[in-house]
């Protein structure tokens, strides 16, 4: 199984997909064609996301394809070479990844070897749940549940500053309402501008900022890039 699974898609004072588009492109090696899955957009069309990505990733000879062109959504995923899943919002992208069956498509397909890409909302369907988005639920979806390819939760754009003046709960006690809920899982807080990959039964980051582990009734941890991150896989 290979994975690449984003934080963000774009950093602060950058174009999108500035920081990792070379990633990608290294992660992907030989394949040159990626189906997209643009499902996670809900303010812009799903042709404006499938050109906004091949702007970035075309020039790289990184050819981009989408699901909503092709008239069965889960036959696309059938027939890919990689499978890319963009940021936006999860519930709208969940809910559409199980009324077109792309839940079982894609785990099925990654699961055979077929690389996967996702960023934001897109790393987040690859746990097996969505609960630690950030997003709101703008729309409800068949099921919570997505596509389980790792077994610990992500938390994309994790942030552990509490801005001045703001008396709502942080990110920290946010996830800590997760695992109490949740004894036995444990929560990836995934800093901006970094990255895990994966690699069968290998896992690194990628980043100049640490990632955050928080599990249960335990002290917070903190790995590095310099860090082998392959426990977090069993």
């Amino acid at each position: 199984m290979r994975l690449l699974l984003i934080s963000n898609s774009t950093n602060a004072g950058e174009s999108y997909l500035d920081y990792p588009k070379h990633n990608i492109d290294a992660f992907l090696g030989k394949v040159r064609k990626v189906m997209f899955v643009p499902y996670a957009a809900v303010t812009f069309s799903f042709d404006e996301y499938q050109a906004k990505v091949a702007a970035v990733l075309n020039p790289l000879g990184i050819e981009v394809d989408s699901v909503h062109r092709h008239a069965d959504h889960a036959a696309a995923i059938r027939s890919a070479e990689a499978i890319m899943v963009g940021g936006g919002n999860t519930f709208h992208l969940v809910k559409m990844m199980h009324d077109h069956g792309l839940m079982a498509a894609i785990r099925e397909k990654v699961g055979a070897g077929t690389p996967y890409i996702g960023w934001s909302a897109g790393s987040n369907v690859a746990c097996p749940t969505l609960c630690t988005t950030n997003d709101m639920p703008i729309v409800e979806p068949a099921s919570f549940k997505t596509l389980g390819l790792i077994p610990f939760q992500i938390n994309p754009h994790y942030i552990d500053t509490h801005p001045e003046g703001h008396a709502g709960e942080t990110r920290q006690q946010r996830i800590l309402e997760y695992l109490a809920d949740n004894r036995g899982m444990c929560v990836a807080g995934l800093r901006e501008g970094c990255m895990l990959i994966v690699e069968d039964d290998k896992m690194s980051l990628v980043g100049s900022s640490p990632l955050t582990l928080f599990r249960y009734s335990r002290p917070d941890e903190e790995y590095t890039a310099n860090d082998d991150l392959s426990f977090l896989l069993k």
